[in-house]
């Protein structure tokens, strides 16, 4: 049993679970994507059920959400889950921007992390060395 003082009473882990569910929190994935919606189910592997998920692209500082629905995430691809604080979820200093402009910006700042990364290892080959890949996910 754990001992929550903000309570003012003793709970087993299900119930700690319960204070989780059905509040809106941030899910950044293995691959990099950052989710947004409510959490409607978690279980001891850390499997993610989220409702009214949006995907977030941040790109600078602009932002745009992809509407996603209901969405299922494989615990092993949870790099961070946390609760958004709803009084200050609007208090951002970013711009909201509509999906197809930040897509657009999204595939020109991944072009210019190509063109610099095609450049930095041309130069490191020039110089007998070598970066290893690292757009390979992690093999266990």
């Amino acid at each position: 049993r754990i001992k929550l003082p903000l309570l003012n009473t003793s709970v087993g882990i299900h119930g700690v679970n319960l204070l989780l569910i059905y509040k809106k929190h941030l899910v950044v994935l293995r691959d990099g994507r950052t989710l947004i919606g409510y959490l409607r189910s978690v279980d001891q592997f850390a499997n993610l059920v989220l409702h009214q998920t949006v995907e977030r692209i941040h790109v600078g500082r602009k932002y745009g959400d992809i509407p996603r629905g209901i969405f299922v995430v494989r615990g092993e691809n949870v790099v961070l889950l946390g609760e958004i604080d709803l009084e200050r979820e609007t208090d951002t200093p970013l711009q909201r921007v509509s999906i197809e402009e930040i897509l657009e910006a999204q595939r020109v700042q991944q072009q210019e992390r190509q063109e610099a990364e095609k450049t930095k290892s041309k130069a490191l080959k020039e110089r007998g060395l070598s970066i290893p890949r690292t757009d390979a996910l992690d093999e266990y």
